[in-house]
């Protein structure tokens, strides 16, 4: 329900084109503690950006703003303040310095409140501001746990509405409605993101059924369902991505968005038909502008490979692959490398299925196969923007490549993904799709291979010996001896697997004389890679095995993620 005070205030804002924003929404905080529907409008009508009118706030009550999903918020601080208290409150713990406790409240110029609270949690409370739909957000995925999960399915499958499980069929739209089902749902997606997973599998057993999570790379089985649960919670899926609840014989895919504080979580969705019933996949894409930016300095590149990377973006014209398989973070590297030539005096254009990050003074579309809008519809019409730089989000088609491959010949650079396992390969898929070899020669100037290998969890990270047979296997030639090798014992920070996060490694094509006359001659992988290694380049195991040596992640990461060919 809006309020008239709300709309009365924009009203008149709207008609003062100079307005100061800034001033009006500190006089509010110190005026009105309570006038928060008025923050957010101000922020929902773009008059100040989010950032700026709650730090204005913020300021006016002598306190810090903060974003709980900008920030660090830590297991001990969750542990201090029961569910309960958070959500009656809207306030949830962030992080304990020094005993004391940092909270972020929706009101916390009220002493009081910080007083009780204080009480409650028996230590010192250090009072920040944070907007109330993005505490309650937090508090929804912070709070979200195994065990929660366990009784609500529980209390679910127990409830009335499964008494009759003939008429499932029959009612299926308004049973994935229900109030107890929506909820669950979104526990689900919820503890997903708390616990970082990429993808939940959502898989119907002969006994069972079951909820995986990928976490770090690595599939999961976070907990198991009655199989008379399985339909709805699949029909709520549907509903949610306008997929067809009815058909369940034939594979279908779609996507969803769910609103995450003042942010929005993209979701892409598949189902497939199986023996024990339907499956689905939902893929967990970055929050819109929040996946974390970063700059080639912090990708923990070698310096082998960050170079003269970095010397071929600077480059004119020609076409730059980032290559690897799904999830592999090519997108964050492209964004990397764009960051590093992002300057006014340069028009770059992206297209993307979807728009992961949002880049200040980059123009970014987003395909729409619903009114076959493709990347090489866009593509195309880039090309009359007077483009400068070109991200191609991923060549999948001829017409794709070939308009990608052109744009580069008439004095562009063009960015752009393709899904091949190795750097060298990248370059004869090309060919594969149906580029002619005089356009590809001239036009693809270098490629990089990007894998991501868990991470060893920090938190009970231990040095081991390995044994001389190992260390021969992976390092012939290197001498190495009494080489200390890390690993995680596992601990409640890793859910006890000894991993926690991820780590890229690379390899990299720079694109020779040689190897372009290799191309034009239609010659194999094989003799492309042995001209590249002239002029450094090296497989991923190579550099895989230099992270391992920096103690960042395991022999059995990097042989998990690489090829057999590249191990002699």
């Amino acid at each position: 329900m809006e309020n008239p005070k709300s709309n009365s205030f924009l009203e008149r804002i709207r008609a003062l084109p100079n307005f100061d924003y800034s001033g009006e929404v500190a006089s509010l905080a110190a005026r009105h503690g309570e006038s928060l529907l008025l923050l957010q409008a101000i922020i929902d009508e773009k008059f100040l950006t989010k950032d700026d009118a709650c730090r204005y706030w913020a300021d006016a009550m002598n306190v810090a703003y903060v974003d709980p999903f900008a920030s660090v918020i830590t297991e001990e601080a969750i542990e201090k303040i029961p569910s309960e208290v958070a959500r009656k409150i809207k306030a949830i713990g962030l992080y304990v310095l020094n005993n004391v406790l940092t909270v972020a409240f929706a009101n916390p110029n009220d002493p009081e409140l910080v007083r009780r609270l204080g009480h409650i949690v028996q230590m010192p409370i250090s009072p920040v501001f944070a907007l109330p739909r993005e505490i309650e957000d937090a508090i929804s995925i912070h709070y979200c746990t195994e065990k929660g999960l366990e009784e609500s399915l529980g209390e679910l499958e127990r409830s009335s509405l499964f008494d009759r499980p003939e008429m499932a069929g029959e009612k299926l739209a308004d049973l994935a409605e229900n109030n107890a089902l929506v909820q669950i749902m979104d526990e689900i997606i919820y503890f997903a993101m708390r616990e970082r997973a990429t993808d939940v599998h959502m898989e119907a057993q002969e006994t069972h059924c079951r909820i995986r999570f990928r976490i770090d790379g690595n599939l999961r089985e976070i907990l198991t369902y009655s199989r008379k649960l399985h339909r709805a919670l699949l029909s709520r899926v549907k509903i949610i991505c306008n997929l067809n609840i009815a058909e369940t014989r034939f594979p279908q895919d779609g996507r969803f968005a769910m609103q995450v504080g003042s942010q929005t979580a993209n979701f892409r969705v598949s189902t497939i038909p199986s023996a024990y019933g339907e499956k689905a996949v939902i893929r967990i894409l970055a929050m819109a502008g929040k996946k974390s930016m970063f700059t080639l300095e912090k990708m923990m590149m070698s310096q082998t490979i960050l170079q003269p990377f970095r010397r071929l973006v600077q480059n004119p014209s020609g076409i730059i692959f980032v290559t690897g398989p799904t999830g592999s973070g090519k997108t964050t590297t492209l964004y990397a490398a764009l960051h590093e030539i992002n300057t006014p005096e340069r028009n770059i254009s992206t297209i993307e299925d979807p728009v992961e990050i949002t880049m200040p003074g980059v123009n970014q579309s987003q395909v729409n196969h619903n009114i076959d809008l493709k990347f090489a519809t866009i593509l195309r019409a880039l090309m009359r923007q007077d483009p400068d730089v070109i991200l191609v989000g991923e060549i999948r088609d001829l017409e794709t490549a070939k308009i990608a491959t052109e744009a580069a010949l008439t004095g562009h650079i063009v960015f752009a993904t393709l899904h091949t396992t190795t750097a060298p390969q990248a370059i004869v898929r090309l060919l594969e799709i149906g580029v002619e070899p005089f356009m590809v020669a001239p036009s693809v100037i270098g490629v990089l291979a990007q894998r991501l290998a868990a991470r060893i969890c920090d938190a009970c990270k231990e040095a081991y010996y390995p044994s001389r047979e190992t260390l021969q296997r992976y390092f012939k030639d290197e001498g190495l001896t009494d080489v200390p090798f890390f690993r995680g014992r596992g601990c409640a920070a890793c859910r006890h697997t000894g991993y926690k996060g991820r780590v890229a490694f690379h390899e990299l094509v720079l694109v020779t004389e040689e190897i372009r006359t290799l191309i034009s001659e239609g010659r194999s992988v094989q003799e492309i890679s042995r001209a590249a290694a002239k002029v450094g380049y090296k497989p991923l195991r190579y550099d895989g095995l230099k992270k391992v040596l920096l103690g960042l992640t395991t022999i059995e990461e990097i042989e998990n993620n690489t090829s057999f060919e590249w191990a002699t």
